[in-house]
């Protein structure tokens, strides 16, 4: 795609929906994977009140800042989250090159198949594999390992890309958001890195406007060529109350509307839904065992228990999936 291809798709298509579609028709337009009910309605409800000059709740274009989670908000997390699937792949590709995982968790039981047990370790074990598939290496060489991966990987039980497995009525949602003016972020615990890759090309969400953990990262000159070399040392996890944080630190602006799955994303609600003026806070309730899956409480990934006791207590809009979105993915007939 040419530069001005991608300039086109970025800034000009926004503002053709914006001036094509008024503001008080888009709602039914734009989220047609939606079924009518108080979920879509309080979304439709709080753009409408934010975009109308004169309201008491006008917003201006550039305070209309709004935030999602990614793994379990923008797609699917289940059986695990994506960007862990994709460093066990990696460890297997690296192998060859480390015979001493052999003898060494929690490498030993992932070459033997056993991710369950190389999991055991919990937090520590994962940040392990992350580290030692994510490190020494350019930007550059990670850029295209990830591209590579995300166009060829395939989900373990709908065996689509995982690009795929991204939810339609979010992108609707990402879509009429921006229609009205909004500047959409992810902030999200996964890799910044990682993410940065197939953002915009999935979502619409261009790499600056991607908030995320990261290693740190340093400059080299090599054969007379500057590089940044990524190392395995943690910088940042922007996770849990790392999210305000991170916002803070990436956008600089408090949002007025943020959207998640999980207790990880309860501090970034409570931080966009206790500033001044009108906001909104939405969370994804997944509900659905037959289209995706259905955990809250007690699941280890995606775990949704303060969180959902919060929404009820605050008036937060919970989305039942099974009830709200008449359709999950785009390749459901």
């Amino acid at each position: 795609m040419t530069v001005l291809a991608r300039a086109a798709r970025r800034y000009l298509l926004p503002l053709f929906l914006l001036m094509a579609i008024a503001p008080s028709a888009q709602g039914a337009e734009v989220l047609a994977s939606w079924n009518e009910g108080e979920a879509k309605q309080s979304i439709v409800r709080f753009v409408e009140s934010v975009t109308k000059e004169g309201s008491a709740d006008f917003v201006p274009v550039p305070e209309r800042i709004a935030v999602f989670d990614n793994d379990g908000t923008l797609w699917s997390e289940q059986p695990m989250y994506f960007q862990l699937l994709f460093a066990l792949d990696r460890i297997k590709a690296l192998a060859p090159q480390h015979p001493e995982w052999k003898d060494k968790e929690p490498f030993a039981s992932l070459l033997k198949g056993n991710v369950k047990a190389a999991l055991a370790g919990g937090e520590p074990a994962i940040m392990q594999i992350v580290m030692a598939t994510h490190s020494g290496m350019t930007t550059d060489e990670f850029d295209q390992i990830v591209s590579d991966w995300i166009a060829s990987a395939r989900h373990p039980k709908t065996g689509r890309l995982y690009t795929e497995m991204a939810y339609q009525p979010m992108l609707e949602l990402l879509s009429y958001l921006r229609a009205n003016g909004f500047k959409t972020f992810i902030v999200s615990g996964g890799g910044i890195d990682f993410m940065r890759v197939f953002s915009e090309d999935v979502y619409g969400i261009p790499p600056e406007q991607i908030v995320g953990s990261s290693g740190k990262t340093s400059f080299e000159m090599r054969d007379g060529a500057p590089l940044l070399m990524k190392s395995s040392e943690i910088n940042f996890i922007d996770d849990k109350a790392g999210k305000p944080v991170g916002i803070h630190q990436h956008i600089g602006r408090r949002p007025i509307a943020a959207f998640g799955n999980s207790d990880g994303d309860l501090q970034m609600l409570q931080w966009t839904c206790s500033g001044p003026g009108p906001h909104f806070c939405l969370y994804v309730h997944h509900t659905d065992a037959d289209r995706e899956w259905a955990y809250d409480r007690q699941s280890s990934v995606g775990h949704l228990d303060k969180g959902l006791d919060a929404a009820a207590d605050s008036g937060w809009t919970v989305v039942d999936m099974k009830k709200d979105w008449n359709r999950v993915f785009a390749f459901e007939k």
